[in-house]
């Protein structure tokens, strides 16, 4: 069985150790571990600025760096979820403290002092692990300074209803690859949504078709929080009728009618509904 080069880290010259004997590479590696130190960065198929945005890793998350490159690039598969590509290697950095929380609201700040009115050091998007402790009840001590309390929440307390997380997000712009309130896609959102809900979940809408759940009759009852399933595409139902997705038609994060949606994408491209999952 062919191994997918999304979750597998192999090339002509170069794969991972744990590959020996599945796939043929002039040379095999153990990968190094570092984890991301920016508050997010790009995950690109080749080691260019102008190649295409795969996926984004966010502070905090775990990588293996399988080869870094003159020019400043890291080849590296991110442990959450496997997925291999090229990072900037400036983003990443030893591995620090274990994390104790993670952001769940869509962006937030963190100050060098515990003051809504300094300027902020940085922010940390949604989704971001951080090792924190309480400084005072509104502010947590993070890596690099101050994040406001009630942003972060411990991850032994992972939000109850994904749905609710996605629906934080309306509004933002649909971004190809994207995994941040920046800018995001229709598997990024299920994921992201998912992941501050305390479910680990593929990156690509097909691994999610195959993998999330158990499947429902097309023309069955729907309820909040089932998934919808185009080729190519992927939302959340909040109710029984309504759609949540990021989606190309509005380029942005939006909720419509899933008649509508369905209706709109069989007259545009001919795509059907391919499957309906209950995670």
């Amino acid at each position: 069985m062919s191994l997918d080069p999304r979750r597998h880290a192999f090339r002509p010259d170069l794969a991972d150790a744990g590959l020996t004997g599945q796939v043929e590479a002039t040379r095999f590696v153990t990968p190094i571990g570092r984890q991301v130190a920016a508050p997010a960065c790009a995950l690109r198929r080749h080691p260019r600025a102008d190649a295409p945005l795969d996926t984004e890793a966010v502070h905090g998350d775990r990588v293996r760096v399988f080869d870094t490159t003159e020019d400043g690039w890291s080849w590296v598969q991110l442990e959450a979820d496997a997925y291999v590509g090229y990072v900037r290697s400036e983003a990443l950095r030893d591995p620090g403290p274990a994390p104790t929380h993670r952001v769940v609201v869509p962006r937030t700040f963190v100050y060098p002092s515990p003051d809504v009115k300094a300027p902020p050091a940085s922010w940390l998007p949604m989704g971001a692990e951080v090792a924190a402790a309480l400084h005072d009840p509104r502010f947590m001590r993070v890596d690099g300074g101050f994040a406001i309390a009630r942003h972060l929440a411990p991850l032994s307390l992972p939000a109850p209803d994904y749905v609710a997380v996605a629906e934080m997000l309306t509004g933002v712009p649909y971004l190809w690859g994207g995994r941040t309130a920046g800018g995001i896609d229709c598997s990024g959102l299920v994921q992201l949504a998912m992941r501050v809900a305390g479910r680990a979940v593929p990156r690509d809408s097909d691994m999610q078709e195959r993998e999330l759940g158990t499947p429902l009759a097309t023309n069955g009852e729907l309820r909040r929080g089932d998934l919808v399933f185009w080729k190519g595409h992927v939302g959340m139902m909040r109710d029984g009728t309504t759609l949540l997705h990021a989606n190309g038609f509005h380029m942005l994060v939006a909720s419509e009618p899933l008649a509508e949606a369905a209706a709109r994408t069989e007259a545009s491209s001919g795509s059907l509904i391919t499957s309906i999952r209950r995670p």
